[in-house]
């Protein structure tokens, strides 16, 4: 009989910590004697810990980060050299658990802010390119390895082709390059570069402005839509946009935001 792909001291550990600070969610990678390298029952915490954050209207915005020093190495390799002993079904199942979380992540009705300061290495990297917006220190680190070890980085060029486009992500994931943040800045992976003694405050403070400055469902909206065009012919995603467009028109935020806007009148969101 074949072992648990998780040893049983994984089930009474805490990979994630959840926190809410100023209506911020902060999800926090806390895996570190593994540098919160990846395996099943990590990816599962994350999972429960972003929905348990999908209808809490205490929360406008999620902002994932590491207790530690690194972002996040990757996947686990010790864990990825277990499931070679399993059959193909059951790596499909694990593939598909961290497809689950990432496609999570990108289709979130909320904002989902990566803090990186430190590695963010192969599916750790991933993480970091999921998110809607990236905010790095200048020591960080990124790569797609996979490559280097005879392993695919499969479901996460979905999302970094979207991103950066065929050609940096070619690049990057044929060679398994690591780069600098400035690099990451420079193929527009990361939003902003940030000195890593005022990441976090900044981080914090840009996403109080962004709560305070749009509507929570015109965010969802746009996300929404971001989800959706890519799988319509032009005219069809068209037609989508106008049918968008009308319905953000009947909303409740809409018409206060108008009405402030009108009288002169400051929103608050």
């Amino acid at each position: 009989m074949k072992p648990p792909l998780e040893t049983r001291e994984a089930f009474f550990m805490s990979y994630v910590i959840t926190e809410i600070r100023d209506r911020i969610g902060y999800i926090i990678l806390n895996r570190l004697d593994k540098r919160n390298a990846l395996n099943s029952e990590f990816v599962n915490e994350l999972k429960g810990s972003i929905k348990s954050l999908e209808n809490n209207l205490e929360v406008g915005a999620i902002i994932l980060k590491s207790s530690g020093n690194v972002f996040c190495a990757g996947a686990d390799l010790s864990y990825l050299q277990q499931l070679q002993n399993y059959t193909y079904e059951e790596n499909l199942a694990d593939s598909e658990n961290l497809a689950e979380l990432f496609k999570l992540i990108y289709s979130f009705p909320k904002p989902v802010i990566s803090l990186v300061d430190g590695a963010a290495i192969a599916g750790g990297c991933g993480l970091a390119t999921v998110c809607d917006i990236c905010f790095a220190s200048p020591n960080s680190t990124f790569g797609y390895t996979e490559a280097k070890i005879g392993f695919i980085p499969a479901i996460v060029m979905l999302f970094l082709k979207k991103k950066v486009g065929e050609t940096v992500s070619k690049k990057l994931l044929f060679t398994g390059e690591v780069f600098t943040a400035s690099k990451a800045f420079e193929y527009g992976l990361i939003t902003e570069i940030v000195e890593a003694n005022m990441i976090n405050e900044y981080t914090h403070q840009w996403v109080l402005n962004m709560m305070e400055a749009s509507s929570g469902n015109s965010i969802k909206m746009i996300k929404e839509m971001y989800n959706s065009v890519d799988n319509l012919k032009l005219d069809e995603a068209i037609d989508y946009a106008c049918k968008m467009n009308a319905t953000a028109r009947e909303t409740e935020d809409c018409k206060k935001g108008i009405s402030s806007f009108l009288n002169k009148q400051k929103i608050s969101w």
